[in-house]
């Protein structure tokens, strides 16, 4: 079943980024949304307030690989991870069998660039998704 993958431009420029830095060697970190409702911005207005929308990650950690096993981020919460965004600098647009452990599996190589081929959006089962990437902000967080 197709189901639009919905996410901030911004995290995805982010995540090109630090795919780009790590080239030639692969990341993976794990994402998780926000409502739609409670972003800002005019791409939204559209949507389902209760739409899920990938707009955060979670610092990858390379220098600790015990912290990543097959692709899971053991020092994440699984519950606070809705995604999984993978570099493949060396290989396809696809996912492999390392890469099926979330329920969305974002997929991108080289040039790095917010395009079709370079980055896309798969179901767990591998099955690419049509994403959507949306000029939008989450809210704020403040950290007493």
């Amino acid at each position: 079943m197709e189901c639009v993958v919905y996410a901030t431009r911004g995290l995805i420029d982010v995540l090109l980024d630090l795919a780009s830095d790590a080239d030639p060697e692969s990341m993976t970190t794990g994402l998780s949304v926000t409502r739609a409702g409670e972003l800002t911005g005019e791409s939204v207005g559209a949507l389902p307030a209760e739409t899920p929308v990938f707009t955060d990650f979670f610092l990858p950690d390379p220098g600790n690989p015990v912290n990543a096993v097959f692709g899971v981020d053991l020092s994440t919460p699984a519950r606070q991870t809705q995604g999984r965004f993978v570099s493949h600098p060396m290989g396809e647009l696809s996912v492999s069998k390392r890469d099926h452990l979330a329920q969305v599996i974002f997929v991108a190589v080289p040039p790095w660039s917010a395009d079709p081929t370079s980055i896309r959006a798969f179901d767990r089962r591998g099955r690419r998704q049509p994403l959507e990437l949306l000029d939008a902000e989450p809210p704020e967080e403040r950290f007493s």
